[in-house]
């Protein structure tokens, strides 16, 4: 069972962390046009995370309030990147942090219970120190070599075992993944991937994310969905 979260034992807002329970295909982008983006979450993206590392506050909160009306149209959570501080301002569903950036402890004081905390891990260690700080999923990767992440060597497949065998909140395997070899960290233990330009810099990000969308659903026992009692996100 995914351990027990602050919407579980508090009763706040539980939609938001139940569909991200339920996702399986989560897309990381910068701004994307509005057409580019809804033929994304028409072609079956569950959650969206905005990361515009190098945008000023303004502009992020305009790019995040277009994207949270986008989402919004869709039941998608929006996650923001790095930025607990205007998570508020764009009317995020919470906010993902990297192992540089805030920690979950003042970033949990900012957003309080009733939003999303996600967190990148890149080694066991990371995945173990998540679990403890109690985030509410974390990404796992880059699983191949990617140049969205310069300098961050590969992790392989093992560490999608390790998430797989460990981890008890929902995991999202990252970095280089796409319809081509998704089916080894499928076969590692993963059920949910995160990608970046396998939809986002694909010609018809509204196929590129159906074909995502088929290739996980296809990984699943028969009549099984991904959900808030799966251990692991396995």
């Amino acid at each position: 069972m995914l351990s027990p979260g602050p919407w579980q034992t508090l009763g706040v807002n539980a939609d938001r962390f139940e569909r991200l329970a339920a996702a399986s295909l989560y897309l990381v982008c910068g701004a994307l046009t509005d057409a580019r983006l809804d033929a994304a979450l028409r072609g079956g993206v569950e959650i969206v995370q905005l990361r515009c590392k190098d945008a000023e506050d303004h502009e992020v909160v305009a790019v995040g309030r277009r994207y949270a009306a986008a989402c919004e149209r869709f039941g998608v959570p929006l996650i923001l990147n790095d930025r607990p501080d205007l998570v508020a301002a764009v009317g995020a569903d919470g906010v993902h942090l990297g192992q540089d950036d805030l920690g979950v402890e003042q970033a949990r004081q900012l957003l309080g219970s009733d939003r999303i905390i996600g967190s990148s891990t890149h080694s066991p260690g990371q995945i173990d120190a998540a679990l403890a700080a109690g985030v509410d999923y974390i990404g796992v990767g880059p699983v191949h070599a990617t140049p969205t992440k310069p300098g961050r060597p590969a992790v392989g497949a093992e560490l999608v075992a390790y998430a797989a065998a460990h981890a008890r909140m929902p995991f999202f395997a990252i970095g280089g993944i796409d319809a081509t070899n998704v089916g080894a960290v499928l076969a590692a233990g993963a059920q949910r991937v995160a990608v970046v330009r396998a939809i986002a810099g694909a010609e018809d990000p509204e196929r590129a994310a159906a074909e995502l969308r088929a290739a996980l659903a296809a990984s699943r026992p028969r009549g099984r969905e991904v959900g808030v009692g799966d251990a692991a996100g396995a």
